[in-house]
């Protein structure tokens, strides 16, 4: 029976005699980024934008820290989505703003 090598000068089998693994477990990659609209409750406009966290992006904003809505808040967020990486959350953000807070904004909001 071979031998598995060394590691660092240590013996690859683990306490059971089973091989040990090499390294620290891989971190599976889950980052998921969101498509969120902000509604401010002193005017009532609404602010789209992503993310890949909502709940800082908030309070960023509520903070006035963002200059385009320093002068809007307080914010609430009314309206999310999840999507599988930034690119796709991009073109999402921008198909929204499209909409111009017209009717498919509306459904959008409504859940229609």
């Amino acid at each position: 029976m071979g031998c598995s090598p060394a590691v660092g000068g240590v013996s690859a089998l683990g306490a059971e005699g089973r091989p040990a693994l090499a390294g620290p477990p891989r971190q599976i990659q889950t980052s998921m980024y969101f498509v969120y609209i902000l509604k401010s409750l002193k005017d009532g406009k609404y602010y789209i934008g992503s993310t890949s966290n909502v709940e800082n992006r908030i309070n960023f904003h509520n903070s006035g820290k963002q200059r385009s809505t320093k002068f809007r808040i307080p914010f609430v967020l009314v309206y999310k989505e999840d999507w599988p990486d930034r690119s796709q959350a991009e073109k999402r953000e921008k198909q929204i703003k499209s909409y111009k807070g017209g009717q498919a904004f509306q459904k959008l909001l409504n859940g229609v």
